[in-house]
């Protein structure tokens, strides 16, 4: 096991009445090996104790775990989400394997986790404390946990823990952000990136575009946006697009998608080649439209960059 393997970190972790494991903070992992003088509770002294509002305990926690292997408990699946959003990491860099099974279903409320249906027999007592229940989910919101440098989010609620945004990202309040996927470089998010999504330096994904995700439709390749890129609103993809693409606004291009060759000289009967559109999937500088006449979804070659960012706004 090669130490730049290894990511580790101090923090607390939450524990119900019944013994659930609910989460786990780490305000600052690192890479490397854990550090043999590492004091936990030092770290965290005066935070730790009992929430009997929630009826849950916050305990101290210090971990090690090797990226490349599975996932063994809910502070470690919590690490490796931690690393993804504190930027140790790159999507699909880690092993994520059998996550969800260690991740419980949480009422994620203005105070913190805490066991559905503690939240629903101790209701009283929470409305009387001012407490809410936000979600019930598997993950928590990514700013419960981390706030990530040079980013803006417009609404919070709709990036989970272990999204990777890089400086001068800017996601929209329509925008969504899963764990394990995010952005590359300074990109403009207004519609959906997907778990396993990566968008390169520089790239719009539109008002209420859609980028498929491995979690989607069961099928193996990942997606991935290039830079200079821009999914136009309502589009979506099922395959990856490389650097300076458009897609047209409306247009989803799934793997299978028949792709006339727009730009190919045509054939003695009038005709152009037709591809699937998996055959054209991260090629670089590619247009992809509907004809507006014959329906047909067309690809065109483009010269020059593509889209170009406001600048003031990614800053």
């Amino acid at each position: 096991m090669s130490d730049a393997r290894l990511i580790w970190a101090t923090g607390l972790t939450t524990i119900a009445g019944d013994g659930t494991v609910l989460d786990a903070w780490y305000p600052q992992p690192a890479r490397g090996p854990r550090p043999v003088d590492v004091d936990a509770v030092a770290d965290v002294e005066g935070l730790t104790g009992a929430d009997e509002r929630r009826n849950v305990t916050v305990e101290p926690i210090s971990l090690e775990i090797d990226l490349d292997a599975a996932p063994t408990s809910t502070a470690d699946a919590y690490l490796r989400l931690h690393a993804l959003s504190h930027r140790l990491v790159t999507p699909n860099d880690l092993n994520l394997d059998g996550i969800f099974a260690h991740l419980p279903i949480v009422a994620w409320t203005t105070a913190g986790p805490m066991l559905p249906e503690d939240a629903a027999h101790l209701r009283p007592s929470l409305q009387r404390h001012g407490i809410q229940v936000q979600s019930l989910d598997k993950f928590p919101r990514l700013t419960d946990y981390v706030a990530p440098a040079g980013v803006r989010i417009a609404d919070v609620a709709r990036v989970r823990l272990g999204a990777y945004l890089s400086p001068g990202t800017t996601v929209m309040h329509e925008g969504f952000v899963n764990f394990n996927a995010g952005t590359l470089g300074a990109s403009m998010v207004e519609g959906r990136i997907s778990q396993g999504v990566v968008v390169g330096d520089g790239s719009d994904i539109g008002g209420g575009a859609s980028i498929m995700g491995t979690l989607s439709g069961g099928g193996a390749h990942r997606v991935s946006i290039g830079a200079r890129t821009l999914l136009g609103a309502n589009a979506g993809i099922g395959i990856s697009l490389g650097d300076d693409c458009v897609v047209e606004a409306g247009l989803y291009v799934t793997a299978g998608t028949k792709v006339t060759l727009a730009a190919e000289p045509a054939r003695h009967d009038g005709s152009r080649p037709v591809v699937k559109a998996a055959e054209l999937s991260g090629q670089n500088g590619l247009l992809f439209r509907r004809n507006s006449v014959t329906g047909a979804v067309e690809a065109v070659r483009r010269d020059g960059v593509g889209v170009t960012l406001n600048e003031a706004l990614h800053a």
